[in-house]
């Protein structure tokens, strides 16, 4: 026995260093065909904890808004514009892509409530305002600070053409870049952590619910960011604190909402579990010492948005695990006892229902305080509301004086061109309205024996009722007659 583990002792170098190789080896092999990148770090120290083609080029996505905050932000802290000061719906805001509030051009909305719709709904519209109105005005000087202030940080591999992470060519960055701004909105701005962990807002009557599932979901989660668009699959940027210590985990690629934020807590469970074995794994250094990749973005559009996508992808992505509902009754229930939940692996936490929180309003026009708040998103909800009525109108649109919906015309049918379906009610036809009219065939058939229509003579014998013949083409759209359709295909 004692010769076995003397061999063992003298052999263990050797397996160590074996290990070691291997892993080096096997590095460029995933690089070469990435389709996730993943990245886990110290807050405080910048250390690398783990790392997979957290170097590898990426589209950024809406993870882009991060930029734009820590931007927007940095010029509050400098005085040139506070959380106050209002800024203006321009057309080209208007008129981004969806996510977006759909704010009318020349609406007003301040700083604070412009950050909060940006980083909770994830607002195209809100990242332009910011960007317009930070850049008096010009776009392209608000780009220029956003590129400078990227290569400022040491966000080498970083390049904005747009505010809020729309698809275009030249909006690249890393997973190793968006650790080191995390780590530079903690450090820079902790005064205005505030708004990337807010839980959910309140725009009028519809809430809206962050998109990092982390948040209420898993212990200690306190931000940061998702993104998404076809080209770069589902991004999240999230940190969490447990102990006195914080972990920001960057996910890149993932395959929906859920799978990125599953993802991250695995990445920050290890984190903080303190394995054993950590020992094991070769040092990788700080965050900005590891070495970018030379190579083009991966494009995932064929898996993100391909056609055997059951659902349409989007970055308010809400696929959960079958047993949601159970495993977050279970926690709530821990919860609501005063004792500790047991332990829950990623997937459960984030399949769970999040903790309860209120919605932070949200509105436009200046800022308002106490009462006034809620004053003003009562204003808004109002203001966007649909007018009394346009659903029905809607339903009947042009198709004439009430024609009932199952008698429209297929007008998309080649054959349904040229024809003109009538309905006729012979009832209706054969009495005038009275309070008995429409209450079933018994009381259309009293009224019409005791009352003839107008048309005969008082002396003439009262039709029974359906004895009405086919009306003439002419008279189709007129009288109690209605045509099923509009004869004229509509587009």
């Amino acid at each position: 026995m004692p010769f076995f583990v003397s061999l063992f002792r003298r052999s263990l170098p050797v397996w160590m260093l074996f290990a070691a190789g291997l892993m080096v080896a096997i590095a460029p092999m995933r690089t070469a065909s990435a389709t996730e990148a993943h990245l886990l770090i110290e807050a405080d120290t910048g250390k690398v904890l783990e790392a997979e083609n957290a170097t590898y080029p990426w589209y950024p996505a809406s993870l882009t808004k991060l930029m734009t905050a820590y931007v927007t932000l940095t010029a509050v802290k400098q005085g040139r514009i506070t959380l106050d000061t209002l800024f203006t719906v321009s057309p080209i805001a208007a008129s981004q892509s969806p996510s977006k509030m759909g704010f009318r051009p020349g609406t007003q909305v301040t700083v604070d409530n412009a950050l909060k719709m940006m980083l909770v709904k994830s607002a195209n519209d809100m990242a332009m305002v910011l960007a317009e109105g930070v850049g008096g005005g010009s776009l392209d000087t608000f780009l220029a600070e956003m590129n400078a202030t990227a290569q400022r940080l040491g966000m080498t591999q970083t390049s904005y053409v747009n505010p809020n992470g729309l698809p275009a060519d030249g909006q690249i960055t890393s997973a190793r870049d968006l650790g080191i701004l995390a780590r530079a909105f903690i450090h820079d701005l902790p005064e205005y952590e505030y708004y990337v962990h807010i839980p959910a807002i309140r725009y009028g009557h519809r809430v809206t619910r962050n998109f990092n599932k982390l948040i209420g979901r898993f212990p200690g989660a306190d931000g940061f960011k998702t993104g998404f668009i076809c080209a770069s699959g589902y991004n999240l940027i999230g940190s969490a604190t447990q102990n006195g210590k914080r972990l920001i985990a960057v996910v890149l690629g993932a395959s929906s909402g859920t799978m990125r934020a599953v993802r991250a807590a695995q990445l920050l469970e290890r984190g903080f579990s303190n394995n054993s074995l950590s020992w094991l794994r070769p040092a990788l250094g700080t965050v900005d010492k590891l070495a970018p990749i030379a190579a083009a973005p991966p494009n995932l559009r064929d898996e993100m948005c391909g056609p055997k996508r059951k659902h349409p992808a989007s970055d308010e992505d809400d696929d959960t695990v079958a047993n949601a509902t159970h495993t977050g009754d279970a926690v709530m229930s821990f919860l609501s006892t005063g004792l500790q939940p047991p332990a829950l692996r990623p997937a459960d936490m984030i399949a769970a229902a999040p903790a309860p929180a209120e919605p932070i309003i949200v509105y436009t026009g200046p800022t308002r305080t106490g009462p006034a708040i809620a004053a003003a998103a009562e204003a808004d909800a109002a203001r966007d509301a649909p007018p009394k009525g346009k659903r029905a109108k809607v339903a009947h649109g042009k198709r004439g004086h009430g024609t009932p919906k199952e008698a429209k015309t297929k007008s998309d049918d080649p054959k349904s061109k040229h024809r003109v379906s009538v309905t006729i009610n012979p009832d209706a036809a054969a009495k005038p309205a009275g309070k008995h009219a429409g209450k079933g065939s018994k009381a259309g058939t009293k009224q019409a024996a005791t009352k003839p229509a107008a048309a005969t003579s008082s002396t003439a014998k009262p039709k029974p009722a359906g004895a009405k013949g086919k009306p003439k083409p002419k008279n189709a759209t007129t009288g109690d007659a209605q045509p099923a359709g509009n004869p004229k295909p509509r587009t």
